[in-house]
């Protein structure tokens, strides 16, 4: 290994400790929200170009189109630019972006990184009861770069049962700092939401990071408080309107990207033999084949 390169990851590593995380996400969200023209084309244009974003698949592809930065982020997509795979039983892929860790959630914990591991008690906001059902079930974690498209779909039909807002950290979550920060993910500010699919129970968890400004669901717009306290919000399924989401409906966005991480039960589907860490995904792939509970 490079020794400069070998040096730099320790270093970045404890950067995100002292570094005020909250501070520096909020200003970057007042920046990405400026409407003077110039200033948002700028940066629109420069993140394009460093990122190497591919606007082809944009219902707006010029940077003059969008209102400020963050329309741009989460801009749409052409109608026919992510199809979505396969039969009923397919789960798909909920974004774009990269594998990072997949497999069985063993003793109660996920895998994070090689010589890591979290809690899921943690990770749900230190609920046993909304952790049970996921005991030795399925994950997946899903890395979202900053090029890619950030809005976050089903990746199977699902009612809406609970979302918790837990407080937390802004770790960057790249790869260098999933290797080096113990918890990463059970630390970082994030949004749980517990779906009731046909499949038996399913949660997906939106984490936040560095520069994230703000983490959006269709149901509920802006969930990241003022206050950094964790909230419960309980939906009723009888209710007039439940919130029922179809496979492949937005569910949500990221202001700035960040990481998902699907949970299911311990029967309730088989991963594909191609999902591997590091292998980059788009919204709609399939990423395995659920199965109906007996």
């Amino acid at each position: 290994m490079n020794k400069n390169l070998h040096m730099k990851n320790p270093l970045f590593v404890l950067s995100q400790y002292v570094l005020p995380h909250h501070m520096i996400s909020r200003l970057t969200g007042y920046l990405a929200e400026t409407r003077i023209g110039w200033l948002k084309n700028l940066l629109i244009n420069a993140f394009i170009q460093r990122f190497q974003v591919d606007m082809r698949d944009a219902q707006i592809e010029q940077a003059e189109g969008y209102e400020h930065f963050n329309a741009f982020f989460t801009r749409a997509l052409k109608e026919d630019a992510r199809p979505l795979s396969g039969g009923q039983a397919e789960v798909l892929s909920p974004c774009d972006g990269c594998v990072s860790q997949v497999g069985r959630i063993s003793q109660g914990r996920i895998i994070q990184a090689k010589g890591h591991s979290f809690s899921l008690i943690d990770l749900l906001g230190g609920d046993l009861q909304q952790a049970e059902p996921f005991m030795g079930g399925h994950f997946a974690t899903l890395y979202l770069s900053p090029r890619d498209y950030h809005r976050v779909h089903m990746p199977v039909t699902g009612t809406l049962r609970e979302m918790v807002y837990v407080p937390g950290r802004l770790f960057s979550v790249n790869q260098r700092t999933a290797e080096g920060v113990p918890g990463l993910f059970a630390r970082n500010e994030r949004v749980v939401c517990f779906f009731d699919t046909e499949y038996g129970p399913m949660a997906m968890i939106l984490v936040g990071a560095m520069i994230v400004a703000s983490i959006e669901t269709v149901w509920a717009g802006l969930v990241t408080p003022p206050k950094r306290i964790l909230r419960r919000f309980r939906y009723n399924e009888s209710a007039p309107t439940p919130i029922h989401l179809e496979k492949g409906a937005e569910m949500g966005r990221f202001k700035l990207g960040s990481t998902v991480i699907l949970l299911f039960g311990a029967d309730a589907l088989t991963w594909s033999d191609t999902l591997k860490p590091q292998r980059p995904l788009r919204m709609g792939e399939s990423l395995g084949q659920a199965r109906m509970p007996e």
